[in-house]
Formats: structure tokens, C-alpha cells, sequence
């Protein structure tokens, strides 16, 4: 087209390359425009004469024909090339190619020999440098290593781990290095495994953690981490800085390595790789930094203009990478100087001429540089002065297509049309000043332009020069346009329940809504046909609360849309129902903090009665085993004296007892406050133990009928006024010593009338 034509542009500039020794090396170099058209190489900034060894092609291309390092007068091949072009118009140059010589060193780390138990993890490490880096393989026993195994794992900086160890992992290893310059062994490592597989634990320990890497765009990172343990630790990743590592171009090697293909910028970071045992919170962590570059690329080309003499010209040049690149400016391929009519501006991202004259007519270069690459674009300034130049272009007319799209049309001058070569579009936002105007060329057959990537509701002003090798027309009426208004887009809405009769909507502002006045905010019932709404919101407000939604047996509908002067934009429909918050409630009714309050109040003084009835029964228990304890010692001791007087005859003791039972209902009758107990009522109130049973049993064997052992009453008399009386056909003599009943029965007088 006429922007390539009638200026001086690169096709084809020369690459980066890696030459190797004694073989030919090719840079391409091809430009398109206006001719006779001049090129010419340079390395290092001194200009190439054609040699035996170096020239220049038909193409344009350098040809060197034996590529050397270092020759015989110390000169060398490699360095940095460039091509350049020149014709009537100007001059430009192109990148700055680096070319180098494919090189191997020696290896500078070997595999070492390593024993390990079975089960264990070993690695083996070589490193060499080289151009083009160099493709390490490795050997085992002389042959090469099964990649098919997946217990072996080869990273590509020349690293073999082998995981779950086993006998026939022993044997003779060593790497292979190969590139376009050589191919070089490693001396030979022996690995040894011994032992069975161990039981003993240990704690998570990573052998080997990523290492710092800095690379390109589109190239792929390896970030190495191997661990040992036992039980076998698990390995996982992180970023330092919190951010999703994310699952596109990611991949896992062996047991914990990190691959990431086809890298961008936003892959750069703090990549921490962590050794976890298995159902606990033991760990052990280490992290390595990945720094990703970007070579310098344009955002904004600069764009050839024409003006008159005496007005202003400005070229405006954006570039991105990273790092961020560092601009220049050329004019004619020389450094642009600046002075008084020359300013630089914006990070010499914006070139301007001010009173231009005929001198300042030139090509100008923009040049993009980073460590990581290079870039360059060219634009030219023409000055009008010439005569019989052609007329204005006619006619010119635009027309609305879309939101974004502009149709230019026009005729062709009325005058010097012969020598056209092309026409230039100039557009502009009808608001913005003039130095933000841009053009479109076009050849000279056309007679339409199709305008795109166009802000919508947006004024345009348009207007046409037509171009000849001497100059440009003086410009044609201007027209101005806008483009077609746009509707907002979708917007996100998200719905959360506040409570059991509110739902809340949130949603968030983004550019791709477009320009949109505000929202509108609809809901339902979904078995219902009408809507509430619309609820009118401004374009800042991001939330609003639904209330008084009583029915929580049913669905709700929400919709959200955005709106401008053109319109409604597409809704956002979601669904909520309230039925699971109600159940809550009814489960988990809300407190009453008071009569909380009050009820633990009530609760403590209840407690500190309980514990003082406790006590008080505690004590009570205590009394009543001791006097219990107490009367049963007295007991024995008086059934041990009876049973040590003399015997009598069965007859007369069952006589006796009987009479002493008269005797004591006799006393009941006459005298209220004496009382005795029977045998078997202190059997009840005093068990005794099966030996001192058996002795009872002896005793009371003789009872009457009358007096039956399950029917005895239980009484609480004191011990020392119960008595037991026998009756014998010959009074013993008193003994003044003995406290046995026997004796004490004539201190009762109830006893000698029975």
C-alpha cells in the first residue's frame, strides 16, 4: 500500500542468530519504496566493505562465507549487525542483530557417585555451558536412560532424579552433551543401592529447591524440588505473593517438579515449593524467584505526516516489555539531536517539531530496546512547499456503520491528479486536540476507507490529502461523524441472603459494561408472570438489599440490567430461595440475652444451694455410720457374754424367751418409756457377718410363731437400754465383774413377775 511505498519500510530485518565455526552465515535484510534504493551493513557501528569473506547479496542479504570466531589478525565474526537503507526521502536502519559463535565448554559439574537405601530418592547432576544450549542425555550402564520409567525424571538443565529406589536401579551413570558445535561425555558416576526399604521416620527434607531463573516470553521455566522423608512427604506449590499459579501451560515432573510452558510476564514471581508429611502440619519449604522478560513491542507506531511550513509536527511513539524499554529517536539514522524547535516529551515517547521548515523533511525512527530484544518503526515528515501540486481531494463523505465502524468516501481532485501515488486518510476524535490526530493510507486506486476499532457514540473529523512524490495537496473539507451508540454490556450479579426475609444483590463495575447511565434492578416470584421493578440505580451504586420477602416456600427471580440513552442492555437472571434460612432460624432460634442472663443467674444460685444439701447429707451419712458403727460393736460384745454362761436345757430357753416376750408386752402396757428389742430387730438394724450370723442363728433358733422375723418393726431405741432376759431353774451366783444381760436381769422389776 502507499504507507509502504512511498516510504522507506523494512520487510524483512535481521535476527538474533548462533553461527557456527567455518560455516557459512546468511542475514536477511529486504526493503520496499521508492526507487533507487541504497543498502548498506554495518557491525558494531563500522560500516562492512565487501570482502572474499563478507558481502552483500542481490537480495540485500550479508553473505559471510566462513564463519570465525577469532581470526588470524584478531578480528572476529561475532557482534552486533545492522542493515541500512536510503533513498531520496531519507534513511533508515534497522534492529541490531546480535550474532554469536556455538561454542561447548568442558563440563564443569560431574555426577558423583551416591549409595542410597531402597526406597530413597538419588540424583545425578551435570552442567556445561554452551551455544546453543546445550541437550543433555543420560546413560546407564552405556545405555541410554528408559524416559519411559516413571520413577526417572529428566529436567532439562542436566539433572536425573530416580525416585523409589529398587536393586536394579544400581549401576554406572553418566550425561551426554550435544549443539551445533560439539558433543561431550561426563566423567562416570556408580549408584549403589543398599539395604531394605527402612521404617524408622523421618522428617520431611527437601534435598534440592527451585533455583533463581531468568528467561524470555514463550519459553518454558523448570522449577526444581525434590524431597525425602518417611513416610514420603507430599510436595506442593505456591506463589509468595498469593496469586493462583493456575492450571494453563502448567505441568508436574516426577514427585514435585514445576513446569511452566509458553511463559508470559505475569508468570514472573516468588514460587515457594513446599515438603508436607502426610496428615499433619510438619513441612518444610524452600523458594526461588521467577523473572520473565519481554522484548520491546509497539503499542502505537509513530505515523508519516505532511504539514506546511512553519507549523508543528508530532510523532507519537508508545512501547511495552519487560523490562520497560528505553527509547530513541533517529532522523535519517543518525540520533536525533534536541533543541530549541526539536522536544522531547512522555519518557521520549512523543516526538515534536515546532516551525518546521524545509530541513526537518525526513524519515524518523522510533527504536524500542530492552535486554530482552529490540524493535524499530519508521514514520516520515513531509514539508509542502512545492507548486502544481494537486487539488483537494472532493466529495469527501462519511458514513455511520456501527458503533465502532466508520465508512470514508470521496472523488479525486480536480486538478495535477497524474502524478497521485496514494491518498492520506487524517482522523481524529472531533474533541481532542489536533496532535492527537492519526492517518490511514491509501493507494491511489481507492476511493473508500473502512475505519475501525472505533469508540462508540463518538464524533470523528475526517478529512483527505492526495500525495505526489514532491508533496501533498493542501487537505479537503472536513467532515465530521459519529459513530452509532452502544448498549451497556452484561453485568456480574451475584445474590447472597442476608436473613430470612432479605436477599442482598451485588454486583461489580467494569469497563466492559461501555458507557451506562445506571441499573435496573427487577424481582419476582417465579410462579408469577409480573415483576417488581424496576428499581432504578445510578451507574456507582454496586449492591442493593430486596426486603420483605415473606414467603420463603417459593423461588425467587433477580435480574439485573444496565441502561444508557440507548437503551436496555442484556439482564443477568439469578435464583435464591430463602427456605434453608428459615429452617435455621427454627433450629437456632436467636438468644435473649437477658433472660439468658437472668437464667444463669437462677442456674448459679440453684447450683450453690445443691452443693450446700450435698454436704449437709454427706455429713449426715457420716454421723449415722459412725453411731451405726458404734452399736454394733456393743452388740457383739454383749451376744459374746451370753454365749459364755452356762448351758441349760433347750426347752427352758425357749421357754424363757417366750416369757420374756409377755413380760416385755406386759411393760409396753404398764410403762411407755421402757422398751426392748428382740433378736431379730437387731438383726435388722446391725447385719452382722456370716460368721457372727451363724452365731445368731444359734440363739434365736428357738423363737415362737408368735414372733415372726419378717414382721419385726424397726426402731431407733438406744442400744443401752435393750436387754436380753433368760430364765433359769437356779439362780447363778452374782458376778460384780460381768456385764452380760444375765446379770443385769434383776435390776428389772417387770422381769420377776413374768
Amino acid at each position: 500500500d502507499f504507507g509502504h511505498s512511498s516510504e522507506l519500510a523494512f520487510v524483512v530485518e535481521p535476527s538474533d542468530d548462533i553461527a557456527v565455526q567455518e560455516q557459512p552465515l546468511i542475514l536477511y535484510c529486504q526493503v520496499e519504496g521508492i526507487q533507487p534504493i541504497t543498502i548498506t551493513w554495518r557491525k558494531n557501528g563500522m560500516m562492512i566493505v565487501d570482502s572474499e569473506n563478507a558481502f552483500m547479496l542481490a537480495n540485500g542479504s550479508l553473505y559471510v562465507s566462513r564463519f570465525q570466531r577469532v581470526r588470524g589478525d584478531g578480528s572476529s565474526d561475532e557482534g552486533e549487525y545492522d542493515c541500512m537503507a536510503q533513498n531520496h526521502y531519507g534513511l533508515v536502519v534497522s534492529r541490531k542483530a546480535k550474532i554469536q559463535a556455538a561454542t561447548m565448554s568442558d563440563f564443569h559439574i560431574h555426577p558423583q557417585n551416591a549409595v542410597v537405601e531402597e526406597g530413597g530418592v538419588a540424583r545425578f547432576q551435570c552442567q556445561i555451558h554452551g551455544l546453543p544450549e546445550p541437550v543433555i542425555l543420560w546413560h546407564k550402564n552405556s545405555m541410554p536412560v528408559n524416559t519411559d520409567n516413571e520413577r526417572y525424571t529428566l529436567l532439562p538443565k542436566g539433572v536425573l532424579q530416580i525416585t523409589g529406589l529398587r536393586a536394579e536401579d544400581s549401576g554406572i551413570f553418566h550425561c551426554v552433551a550435544t549443539n551445533i558445535a560439539n558433543v561431550k561425555f561426563s566423567r562416570e558416576a556408580r549408584l549403589t543401592v543398599s539395604g531394605s526399604h527402612s521404617s524408622v521416620y523421618k522428617d520431611p527434607m527437601i534435598l534440592v529447591g527451585p533455583e533463581n531463573l531468568t528467561l524470555t516470553v514463550h519459553q518454558t521455566a523448570v522449577l526444581e524440588c525434590i524431597a525425602t522423608g518417611n513416610p514420603r512427604p507430599i510436595v506442593s506449590w505456591s506463589r509468595l505473593d498469593g496469586r493462583p499459579i493456575g492450571v494453563e501451560g502448567i505441568q508436574v515432573l516426577g514427585t514435585g517438579n514445576l513446569m511452566i510452558s509458553d511463559l508470559t510476564v505475569q508468570h514472573s514471581g516468588i514460587y515457594v515449593c513446599a515438603a508436607n508429611k502426610p496428615g499433619t502440619r510438619v513441612r518444610r519449604t524452600a523458594q526461588g524467584s521467577l523473572v520473565v522478560q519481554a522484548p520491546a513491542e509497539f503499542v502505537q507506531h509513530p505515523q508519516s505526516i505532511s504539514r506546511p511550513v512553519g507549523t508543528t509536527a508530532i510523532f507519537t511513539c508508545v512501547a511495552q516489555g519487560e523490562p520497560p524499554p528505553q527509547i530513541t529517536w533517529l532522523r535519517n539514522g543518525q540520533i536525533l539531536e534536541t533543541s530549541d524547535h526539536i522536544k522531547l516529551k512522555n519518557n521520549n515517547s512523543t516526538l515534536s517539531i515546532y516551525g518546521i521548515n524545509q530541513a526537518d523533511e525526513a524519515i524518523y525512527q522510533c527504536l524500542a530496546e530492552n535486554s530482552a530484544g529490540s524493535t524499530q518503526a519508521s514514520a516520515r515528515l513531509t514539508v509542502l512547499w512545492a507548486d502544481g501540486l494537486p487539488s483537494p481531494p472532493q466529495g469527501v463523505r462519511a458514513e455511520t456503520v456501527s458503533a465502532t465502524t466508520i465508512q470514508v468516501s470521496w472523488e479525486k481532485p480536480l486538478q495535477n491528479t497524474k502524478e497521485i501515488i496514494g491518498y492520506v486518510l487524517h482522523i481524529r476524535k472531533a474533541a481532542d486536540p489536533v496532535e492527537m490526530e492519526y492517518q490511514e493510507a491509501v493507494s491511489k486506486s481507492t476511493f473508500q476507507q473502512l475505519v475501525t476499532d472505533l469508540e462508540p457514540s463518538t464524533s470523528y473529523s475526517f478529512y483527505i490529502k492526495a500525495y505526489t512524490s514532491r508533496g501533498a495537496s493542501k487537505a479537503s473539507e472536513v467532515t465530521v461523524v459519529s459513530t452509532l451508540g452502544e448498549v451497556p454490556a452484561m453485568p456480574s450479579l451475584f445474590i447472597k441472603v442476608i436473613n430470612s426475609t432479605t436477599v442482598q444483590a451485588t454486583w461489580e463495575p467494569s469497563i466492559k459494561l461501555g458507557q451506562h447511565e445506571g441499573f435496573k434492578l427487577y424481582y419476582r416470584k417465579v410462579h408469577l408472570s409480573q415483576y417488581t421493578g424496576p428499581v432504578l440505580l445510578a451507574s456507582n451504586v454496586t449492591a442493593y438489599n430486596i426486603t420483605h420477602l415473606a414467603d420463603a416456600s417459593v423461588v425467587y427471580e433477580v435480574k439485573l440490567l444496565a441502561y444508557n440513552q440507548h437503551g436496555d442492555g442484556n439482564s443477568t437472571v439469578r435464583f435464591v430461595s430463602l427456605r434453608e434460612t428459615v429452617e435455621r432460624t427454627v433450629l437456632n432460634p436467636p438468644c435473649d440475652c437477658m433472660k439468658d442472663e437472668q437464667n444463669n443467674k437462677t442456674s448459679t444460685t440453684g447450683i450453690i444451694i445443691g452443693i450446700h444439701i450435698g454436704v449437709t447429707c454427706i455429713i449426715f451419712c457420716i454421723l449415722f455410720l459412725m453411731f451405726g458403727y458404734r452399736g454394733r460393736l456393743l452388740m457383739c460384745k454383749n451376744v459374746q457374754e451370753q454365749l459364755s454362761t452356762p448351758q441349760i436345757p433347750r426347752s427352758q430357753r425357749s421357754m424363757g424367751l417366750v416369757l420374756n416376750g409377755a413380760t416385755r408386752r406386759d411393760r409396753d402396757d404398764r410403762d411407755l418409756n421402757g422398751k426392748q428389742l428382740d433378736m431379730n430387730e437387731l438383726e435388722r438394724l446391725f447385719p452382722a457377718s456370716p460368721s457372727q450370723e451363724q452365731q445368731d442363728k444359734g440363739i434365736l433358733s428357738a423363737h415362737s410363731p408368735s414372733a415372726p422375723h419378717n414382721e419385726t418393726q424397726i426402731s431407733t431405741l438406744p442400744l443401752d437400754e435393750f436387754s436380753i432376759i433368760e430364765e433359769q431353774p437356779d439362780p447363778l451366783p452374782k458376778n460384780p465383774h460381768s456385764s452380760s444381760p444375765a446379770a443385769q436381769a434383776p435390776d428389772h422389776g417387770p422381769a420377776n413377775e413374768g
